[in-house]
C-alpha cells in the first residue's frame, strides 16, 4: 500500500478508511503512514487502516464535482 499511496503525492485525494473517509492532500508517505494536509490542518494517518486511495473527481470542465456518490 505503501508504493501504492506514493503515486497520489501532491494530488487531492479521498481516502477511505474503516472508520470513514477523509479528503486533503498527500503530502508524504513514510514507512507505514500518510502526511494528510485537510482544511484543518495535517493529519497522519496510518495505512494500516486504509481500505483506498482515490484521486478527487474532476467534472468536464476540470473543477472538483460537488457531489461524490460511492
Amino acid at each position: 500500500m505503501q508504493e501504492a499511496a506514493k503515486r497520489f503525492i501532491d494530488k487531492e485525494c479521498l481516502i477511505y478508511m474503516l472508520s470513514g473517509e477523509m479528503t486533503g492532500t498527500i503530502r508524504e508517505v513514510t514507512d507505514n503512514a500518510v502526511i494528510v494536509e485537510t482544511a484543518s490542518g495535517s493529519e497522519l494517518v496510518n495505512l494500516d487502516f486504509v481500505v483506498r486511495i482515490r484521486e478527487f473527481p474532476k467534472n468536464k470542465k476540470g473543477k472538483k464535482k460537488a457531489v461524490v456518490l460511492d
